[in-house]
């Protein structure tokens, strides 16, 4: 192995001392490419080298099989292995069961590449890239970065595997939470704890929605809608303008395409490891949505529970475009009369009976006034904002929104992009997983299991 490397490496500098006597100058990031290409291929060489297993000895030539007999010794047998050096051969002991005729490679199992061509150390690779670009784009910085040749279903197949294996795992913490079977953690109380939910729609193929319907009526569905959630905390606030301030880095996410009762459970586990019982002041914030009110009332009892206000706003301001079309001006006296002065103060139920109080012969706009006054009287003790705002708490679920675009959009709602339900989870479990910082620690019991 030694002189194979010496080999390889002496060529390439007798290439490199050539050319430049010959040229007069060095092309340095000609020498760094084929100076990594030549060690590469080294690399691969010893490799090789060290995968070279021998036939075992003649006592050791059987092993149990999972069906109850024995599968004996037939040969060696070699296949190719792309490793983070570049392509190297492996050679190992194939044993074969006479009574179930299932085939067993022990080696396969110790070296992490069982039913795969690819080493642990590049689909690891694979699955960073395939976390955090389109999958071809992860193609090409394999190329670029790793100088290896990958193809771009390699890596969509790579990345949908770990993730889904991550995915496996969250469910498996789930079943154990659902069984009460958390671990009890001893450690410094949380000042604030928070925890914000929302929907975010990804497109899926057509197989996906069939008998969904759609946003519009008599229109089929084009997405699922992934529940999202976050987990964070908060420590300081601003004395002079009197906001809250997030902790730095102390976000965590969690999401899937599921039902709302089974995010629930999702949610409640993350909330739980970042320290739910040792927490001080517990807080759940979202829209409107009824489904998030549900879960904060069945996991979350208890919590200070906060409807976003520009989420709230929003709400005002569609109702003032419907009761002002095409009169801008209109509809700002309206909004600070109703926004300023009574949503924003906390005064819901004096909003609720100015709402209620409004006349209109459109039928469209009766019903739009009725149904944003009872969104109001139900969230009423959800938007005491200037109670919220003297505890030092936030108002604004802007970290849950973010990340929808973050977390979610940027990866699974380009342009072009149609995913599977299961593609979709494997992707959304394997960057929760990263942006956690938690890859490192997944790779790690991985490999240990």
């Amino acid at each position: 192995m030694h002189q194979e490397m010496a080999r390889e490496v002496n060529q390439l500098l007798s290439r490199i001392f050539a050319q430049r006597r010959h040229s007069g100058r060095t092309d340095l990031e000609a020498v760094e490419s084929a100076l990594r290409a030549a060690l590469h291929q080294a690399g691969a060489t010893a490799l090789s080298e060290l995968l070279q297993y021998q036939a075992p000895a003649p006592d050791q030539r059987q092993l149990p099989c999972p069906c109850g007999h024995h599968a004996q010794y037939q040969e060696l047998r070699s296949k190719p292995v792309l490793t983070v050096m570049g392509r190297a051969q492996i050679s190992r002991p194939y044993y074969l069961c006479s009574h179930c005729h299932q085939g067993q490679f022990p080696a396969d199992v110790e070296l992490d590449v069982k039913d795969t061509e690819v080493s642990p150390g590049v689909r690891r690779m694979l699955a960073v890239v395939g976390a955090a670009a389109p999958f071809d784009h992860g193609r090409q910085q394999m190329e670029v970065l790793a100088g290896l040749e990958v193809t771009t279903k390699a890596v969509e197949r790579t990345a949908e595997a770990v993730g889904g294996d991550i995915a496996q795992g969250e469910q498996r913490e789930i079943q154990r939470a659902i069984q009460l079977d958390l671990p009890i953690v001893v450690d410094a109380p949380v000042r604030i704890l928070y925890v914000q939910m929302d929907g975010t729609g990804v497109p899926v193929v057509k197989k996906e929605t069939v008998g969904r319907q759609g946003k519009t009526d008599g229109q089929p569905a084009h997405t699922r809608e992934v529940k999202l959630g976050c987990v964070f905390t908060q420590t300081k606030w601003d004395k002079k303008k009197g906001y809250a301030i997030r902790d730095p880095d102390s976000t965590t996410y969690t999401g899937a395409i599921e039902t709302a009762e089974m995010f629930g459970k999702r949610i409640y586990l993350e909330a739980w490891k970042r320290g739910w019982s040792r927490a001080e002041t517990k807080v759940v914030m979202g829209d409107g949505a009824e489904w998030i009110w549900n879960l904060a009332a069945q996991h979350f009892p208890g919590a200070v529970q906060i409807v976003d206000l520009y989420h709230a706003r929003q709400h005002l301001w569609e109702l003032a475009r419907k009761l002002y079309p095409n009169a801008e001006v209109n509809q700002k006296v309206w909004m600070k009369a109703h926004q300023r002065r009574m949503l924003d103060k906390g005064k819901i139920e004096r909003l609720v009976g100015a709402l209620r109080s409004i006349h209109s012969a459109n039928p469209e706009v009766r019903e739009k006034i009725r149904t944003e006054a009872d969104y109001f009287e139900r969230n009423a003790e959800r938007m005491r904002y200037p109670k919220f705002r003297r505890q030092h708490l936030f108002v604004g679920s802007g970290v849950i929104e973010a990340a929808c675009k973050t977390v979610i959009g940027s990866r699974l709602k380009q342009s072009g992009m149609f995913w599977t339900v299961r593609g979709a989870n494997a992707i959304v479990a394997l960057r929760c997983c990263h942006i956690n910082g938690r890859f490192e620690d997944y790779w790690e019991s991985r490999r240990a299991a």
